[in-house]
């Protein structure tokens, strides 16, 4: 078995509170760090509800790196929740507490409460593109079919 190369970053974090966690790896191989709701009450989530769950950090990114929120399967399976723009893009410039919207796509009542794992956090390297306008562009194999045109 082949050992895996794992390349780092820093990534610079600033608790907003004391008792805020900092996204954390639940495994070595996890390519996604999880969030944790900070909160002072617990929040219902109700069937088709949504709402803005803060986790108490800011981050720094490094440049030429963005930060991906993503949805923690085991809520999404076991109860529908899930986070509502998914992935949500983090930018390299964005120094604000990182917040997630959750919605619940279950048929129950879901409640979080203050340091539950609610996401994942994946970062990733990205590039930036040069849009150039043209008067055509090359025709394709699926040209201008869209939704569906591939088959099922």
């Amino acid at each position: 078995m082949e050992e895996a190369i794992i390349a780092t970053i820093t990534v610079k974090f600033v608790k907003l509170h004391s008792e805020a966690k900092p996204p954390m790896y639940s495994t070595e191989l996890a390519a996604g760090a999880d969030l944790t709701a900070f909160l002072s009450n617990d929040i219902l989530i109700p069937p088709m509800g949504r709402v803005l769950i803060p986790t108490g950090i800011r981050i720094e990114l490094p440049k030429g790196f963005e930060a991906q929120v993503r949805p923690r399967s085991g809520l999404a399976l076991h109860n529908g929740i899930t986070v509502l723009n998914s992935p949500g893009t983090i930018d390299e410039d964005y120094r604000g507490e990182l917040r997630v919207i959750l919605v619940n796509f279950g048929s129950s009542d879901f409640i979080i409460k203050n340091g539950d794992r609610i996401a994942q956090l994946v970062i990733s390297p990205y590039t930036t593109a040069v849009f150039n306008e043209e008067k055509t562009i090359a025709d394709s194999y699926r040209s201008i079919e869209g939704f569906g045109s591939t088959g099922i």
